[in-house]
């Protein structure tokens, strides 16, 4: 049987816990309180502003190795902190990016490996779990929030997830402009029937030499096909979403090529996707919003968040 909470005023002071919060023991009834707020790391023993400098740390392009030596932070200890962050990170990503007002929406896929690459895999016989990794982002043109992304494959089961993100997250009728991929033809009509203006930029590019193959390749066309509705061709465009995909390879470790700091887990991955959007649209000012945040021009919130609170609001 649980005890009741006590309602007697007669308590004297009774050490502190691990947490450095003031604990208090009754005279009536010897029953222990403590003023202890709730935790914004959950069960994790870490003090909170040395937690969020790590994340910033990782979010800012370092690793997870140089990250540990630099704040003395287990690296286990780190994989538990980024699992945890994107868990709250999620949660609070999608409880407030909800029927957000869009008018301009550019879509893209950017892609990433965990583990090995995908003939790799299939020449190993590892686990689907490992292998190639698409992250679908959905941006607004004019206030660079992040709408919706979803961490899978490039197929049309992942598609349709991707665009049921978005349906949530966008109010109203407005303008969505993708590359050629086929899945968005059948899916997007289907996922927004008559409230969407959707056209496709198409981009053809030369054949490169194997010797320069990371090198980009040139453009030697670009095709904007109208698919559905009336999209203003002139804003039919994908630089903006592009953009991104450049900033999220240049500050996530896990998304630079060429290197041994890819992910090595696919929950570690999405976490960490999690974690970046998050702080992306509330809590990163851009240079173009003259020092906004995404959120900030979308109104969503009146101000620039740290970290710190959003993991204080959801543990609340």
């Amino acid at each position: 049987m649980i005890a009741p909470a006590c309602t007697h005023a007669n308590k004297k002071k009774n050490g502190k816990d691990r947490q450095g919060n003031q604990r208090y023991k009754c005279k009536d009834c010897g029953q222990s309180l403590s003023d202890a707020k709730p935790n914004p790391l959950g069960d994790m023993r870490l003090n909170i502003d040395k937690a969020c400098m790590a994340l910033g740390m990782l979010l800012e392009g370092m690793s997870i190795r140089a990250t540990a030596r630099l704040t003395g932070i287990e690296k286990k200890t780190l994989g538990k902190l980024v699992l945890f962050a994107g868990d709250k990170c999620e949660q609070f990503f999608n409880a407030v990016v909800r029927d957000v007002e869009a008018k301009d929406v550019q879509a893209d896929e950017i892609w990433s490996f965990v583990g090995c690459k995908e003939k790799t895999r299939k020449r190993l016989g590892k686990s689907e779990d490992q292998g190639d990794s698409w992250t679908w982002i959905a941006i607004e043109r004019d206030t660079k929030l992040v709408l919706a992304y979803h961490v899978g494959t490039r197929s049309g089961n992942d598609c349709q997830t991707f665009l049921d993100r978005m349906d949530k997250a966008i109010s109203g009728r407005f303008q969505l402009t993708t590359d050629g991929l086929g899945a968005y033809k059948n899916n997007v009509p289907f996922t927004f029937r008559g409230r969407v203006d959707f056209g496709q930029l198409v981009k053809h590019y030369q054949n490169s030499p194997k010797e320069i193959r990371y090198s980009p390749a040139t453009i030697i066309a670009i095709d904007k096909n109208v698919v559905i509705g009336n999209p203003d061709e002139d804003r039919i465009c994908t630089s903006h979403i592009e953009r991104l995909n450049l900033t999220l390879r240049m500050q996530m470790r896990r998304f630079t090529r060429l290197t041994n700091g890819f992910s090595k887990t696919i929950e570690h991955h999405t976490a960490m996707q999690n974690l970046f959007f998050t702080w992306y649209n509330f809590c990163r000012k851009h240079i173009t919003l003259q020092g906004h945040t995404p959120a900030m021009a979308s109104g969503l919130t009146p101000r620039v968040m740290k970290l710190r609170e959003v993991f204080e609001v959801m543990a609340a």
